[in-house]
C-alpha cells in the first residue's frame, strides 16, 4: 500500500465496513506504519475464516445456527449466532487490539443483526482504557443497522447474510439511519485528517 503512486504515506488509514473492519483492527494489531483505522460495524474477534499472520493463528469465534430467529415475516435474524467473545474461554478469539498504536474510531449501528457491533465496540474501549489507552472513541447510532454507507446511499435493512446467503435482518430504520451517515461522513474525513495529516 505505502508504494502505491495515490498513497501519500508515511503512515496509512484503514476504513473497513463488516468483515474489512475486522480485517483493518487485525492489521493495525499486527503491522506498522498504520496511523488511524475506523471500523463500522466490525468484529473485534475474527469470525468466519481463522486469522493466519506468520506463525500466529487467531481461531474463529464461535457460532451457534440454532439461534438463529425467524421474525414475522419470515425473515431470518442472525443478531444472536455469534457467541460472547468476551466470554470465550481464554479470549482465544480477540484481535489483540491492546498491541494497537494507531488511533482507532468504532463506528457502530444499534440496530446492526450481524454483529453486536456497539457491544463489541464498548466493551474493547473498556479494556483498552484499564490498559492506560486512549487511542480510541466511538461513534454509536441507534436506528442504524448493519449496512452502513456514505451518505444518501439507499438503506437495505434486509438482505443475503455475508456467510449464509440467506435472506437475512440487517437492521436500521431510514430517518435514523439517513441522520447517522450524514454525521458519520465528515466524522470519519476529519478523523483522517487529524491522525494523517504531517506532524
Amino acid at each position: 500500500m505505502l508504494r502505491h503512486p495515490q498513497v501519500k504515506g508515511p503512515r496509512l488509514g484503514l476504513l473497513g465496513y463488516s468483515k474489512g473492519g475486522e480485517l483493518c483492527l487485525a492489521m493495525a494489531a499486527f503491522l506498522k506504519n498504520i496511523a488511524a483505522v475506523a471500523s463500522i460495524n466490525g468484529s473485534v474477534a475474527v469470525t468466519v475464516i481463522p486469522l493466519c499472520y506468520k506463525d500466529k493463528i487467531i481461531p474463529t469465534l464461535p457460532f451457534d445456527e440454532k439461534r438463529v430467529k425467524v421474525n414475522q415475516y419470515n425473515i431470518l435474524d442472525y443478531s444472536d449466532i455469534l457467541n460472547d467473545p468476551f466470554q470465550v474461554p481464554g479470549h482465544q478469539s480477540l484481535i489483540p487490539l491492546e498491541k494497537v498504536e494507531a488511533n482507532l474510531l468504532f463506528i457502530t449501528g444499534q440496530d446492526d443483526h450481524i454483529v453486536k457491533s456497539k457491544y463489541h465496540a464498548t466493551e474493547t474501549c473498556k479494556r483498552l482504557q484499564a490498559q492506560g489507552k486512549e487511542n480510541f472513541q466511538i461513534l454509536s447510532y441507534p436506528g442504524t443497522g448493519h449496512c452502513f454507507d456514505p451518505p444518501f446511499f439507499p438503506l437495505y435493512p434486509i438482505g443475503k447474510h455475508p456467510v449464509f446467503h440467506k435472506w437475512a435482518v440487517l437492521g436500521g430504520e431510514l430517518k435514523a439511519y439517513s441522520k447517522a451517515q450524514v454525521h458519520a461522513w465528515p466524522k470519519i474525513q476529519a478523523f483522517f485528517n487529524k491522525y494523517l495529516n504531517d506532524k
